[in-house]
């Protein structure tokens, strides 16, 4: 395939900077404009669950840094939560990767496959762009040539990229990873100290949302 101060002190500041990371989320206090900003309503398709949306690339290092984060929180998720994924494109260089990603949701693939196309591009170092390493890459993770093909030029895979840029203009996603919680409220990695601190956040966002869902059902 194609292949693109002192150590108290020290260690001191590393405690209490793991520390602000694993502090319960109830402890986290976030701050609009600082954590978060909140964009114009959009429309959450998950009824009476809070929406949580992961906007990603694959190129992007700190998405891959993000997801193992993310996975652990995904599988101890609220229940009254639901996350899903949209692909970024904010260039067209950036279409390709969306074609994976809708390559493999076509085939039911996303959950067994998401985490190893970041392996294969950001430590394997594979050109994902390419058609051919695509097809390799399939096969070799135990996807049949044939039914990787039809999906990956599926006839309406270029309308499903130019919808992943319509979501990324109207969610106004300026940088990945960013994560949309309900619809209307944005946090990246660039308002937070470092990638794993975006989860408490997310957790605190989502303690957002559920007090305004309840204060408008007038519970």
């Amino acid at each position: 395939m194609l292949k693109r101060p002192h150590v108290i002190i020290r260690l001191v500041l590393c405690c209490l900077a793991l520390a602000a990371i694993t502090l319960p989320a109830a402890a986290q206090e976030i701050k609009r404009g600082i954590d978060y900003r909140v964009i114009p309503q959009q429309p959450v398709a998950s009824g009476d669950k809070i929406e949580v949306i992961d906007f990603f690339w694959y190129g992007c290092p700190y998405c891959n840094e993000l997801q193992p984060h993310l996975e652990r929180w995904r599988k101890t998720a609220p229940a009254d939560v639901v996350l899903r994924r949209v692909p970024v494109v904010r260039h067209d260089n950036w279409g390709p990767h969306a074609r994976i990603y809708y390559a493999l949701e076509t085939l039911g693939e996303v959950e067994r496959l998401h985490l190893q196309v970041y392996h294969g591009y950001h430590v394997e170092d594979l050109y994902m762009s390419k058609p051919e390493v695509m097809l390799e890459w399939a096969t070799k993770h135990g996807i049949d040539r044939e039914k990787w093909l039809a999906a990956y030029n599926a006839p309406d895979m270029a309308q499903k990229i130019e919808r992943a840029k319509e979501l990324t203009k109207l969610y106004d996603i300026q940088g990945t990873p960013s994560i949309v919680v309900d619809g209307r409220y944005l946090t990246s990695t660039s308002m937070t100290p470092n990638v794993a601190a975006i989860i408490p956040v997310l957790d605190g966002l989502i303690r957002l949302a559920r007090q305004e869902r309840l204060q408008k059902s007038g519970k």
